[in-house]
């Protein structure tokens, strides 16, 4: 597979999408409480995480901008 390389613009592009996609959709009534005892939700910078590695297991960004990007959500 020939690499490609990932522009400024690609990247925010991609990240436009991710931001997007986890963007709230209105709902008209309020989200029910979670029960009692129920595990806590994950963060969400690991849903972002997954994504990165999911394009860079696909060869859409090279491991150099998924680790960038992951300091950069780790606030490292």
């Amino acid at each position: 597979m020939e690499e490609q390389e990932i522009t400024d613009q690609d990247m925010t592009t991609i990240e436009a999408g991710m931001v997007k996609e986890q963007a709230p959709q209105p709902s008209r009534a309020p989200p029910a409480a979670p029960p009692p005892g129920a595990v806590p939700a994950e963060p969400s910078y690991i849903g972002e995480l997954e994504k990165l590695a999911g394009l860079r297991d696909k060869g859409i960004i090279t491991e150099e901008e998924f680790q960038a990007k992951k300091k950069q959500l780790l606030g490292l």
